[in-house]
C-alpha cells in the first residue's frame, strides 16, 4: 500500500503548555493516521486487497522498519505479509494460543518436509509435530528458515546500536517485547523464520545472501490452530548494507475458514510428512473443542 498518510503539524509550546491545551491538541489529532499504527477496527482499513472482503479483516497494520507487532489469531485465519518497499524483513514467531509451551520449531520446519527453503505449500511446524500454519501463497520466494533474527551484539557491532529504542533495533530484542505482551519470557523466544530476505546454502556449507525480490511482494500464511503471532520488521543478519535500512511491512489478516477446509480436504494428497502433521493438528483441535 503506497503511503498517503498525513504528518501532524508540530505543536507550538503555547498549545500544550497547559493540561487543557495539551488535551485539546491531542484530541485534534484523533483519527489522523500515521505509518505505524493499526487500524481499529480492521474492517476500516482504507485499501483492502481486491481478493479480500473488508468485512472479514481482523488485523490491519503497517509496521515501519525497526518496529514490531503481535496479535492472537484464530484457527482459519489467513495472514498476509507484504513488503511495501523491497527492504522489509519480517521475522516471525508463533506460539499455540492457550498452550504457549508449544511453539514454532524452525529445525522441524526445515527437517520434516525435507526442504530448507520456504515457499507456497511449506508447513510451519511446532515442537509437537503439529502444523501451526501453512504458507499458501508467495510472490517473493526470498525467505530464510536457517539464520534466525539479529541480536543485540550483532547490531551493535554492525550499526553501533541494537537496543529496542535505538535507530537499529535487533530482532531478538523486539521479539522479546512482543513475547512479554503475551505473558511470555525471553526463554520463550526461540529461533524465528524470516520473510522477504532470502539465503541459500552453497556447496561449502556457507550462506549466500539473496536479498529481496523487490517491492510489493507478499506471502500468505493459513493458521491451523489458534496462535500468538509476533513479527519484528528489522534487518536480516546477513544484510550487507552498512547502514540500517528497513522499509515498511503491511500486515493484514482475515477470516478464511473455507480456505482451511479446502486445504484440509487436500492434505491427504500431499506428502506423508505433511499429512501426518496436519492430522496431529486436527487431533489437538478436536480434543480441545
Amino acid at each position: 500500500m503506497t503511503s498517503t498518510l498525513n504528518t501532524p503539524t508540530t505543536p507550538t509550546p503555547e498549545s500544550t503548555a497547559t493540561t487543557a491545551g495539551a488535551k485539546a491538541h491531542a484530541r485534534s489529532l484523533a483519527g489522523t493516521p500515521t505509518d505505524s499504527m493499526p487500524v481499529v477496527p480492521a474492517t476500516d482499513w482504507p485499501t483492502p486487497p481486491s481478493d479480500v472482503d473488508a468485512a472479514a479483516l481482523t488485523w490491519a497494520e503497517t509496521v515501519p522498519g525497526g518496529r514490531y507487532t503481535t496479535k492472537v489469531l484464530a484457527r482459519g485465519t489467513r495472514l498476509r505479509l507484504r513488503d511495501l518497499t523491497g527492504t522489509a524483513c519480517a521475522h516471525l514467531l508463533l506460539w499455540r494460543a492457550g498452550a504457549t509451551w508449544e511453539r514454532l520449531n524452525v529445525a522441524d520446519t526445515v527437517k520434516v518436509p525435507w526442504q530448507a527453503y520456504l515457499t507456497a505449500g511449506h508447513p510451519l511446524l511446532s515442537d509437537q509435530g503439529r502444523v501451526l500454519a501453512t504458507v499458501v501463497a508467495d510472490t517473493s520466494a526470498r525467505h530464510d528458515a536457517l539464520l534466525g533474527t539479529t541480536t543485540l551484539a550483532q547490531n551493535t557491532a554492525r550499526y553501533g546500536a541494537g537496543e529496542v529504542h535505538s535507530a537499529s533495533p535487533a530482532g531478538r530484542e523486539l521479539l522479546k517485547l512482543a513475547a512479554a505482551k503475551n505473558g511470555l519470557t525471553p526463554t520463550d523466544v526461540a529461533p524465528s523464520v524470516s520473510f522477504f530476505e532470502g539465503v541459500r546454502v552453497d556447496d561449502t556449507g556457507g550462506f549466500d545472501y539473496l536479498g529481496s525480490a523487490g517491492p510489493d511482494t507478499a506471502v500468505d500464511l493459513l493458521l491451523h490452530l489458534d496462535c500468538v503471532v509476533a513479527i519484528a520488521n528489522t534487518a536480516h543478519p546477513l544484510d550487507p548494507k552498512p547502514a540500517f535500512d528497513v522499509g515498511s511491512l503491511e500486515v493484514l489478516a482475515w477470516r478464511a475458514e473455507e480456505d482451511l477446509a479446502d486445504l484440509l480436504a487436500r492434505a491427504g494428497d500431499r506428502d506423508p510428512e505433511y499429512a501426518r502433521a496436519v492430522a496431529n493438528s486436527e487431533d489437538a483441535h478436536r480434543a480441545a473443542h
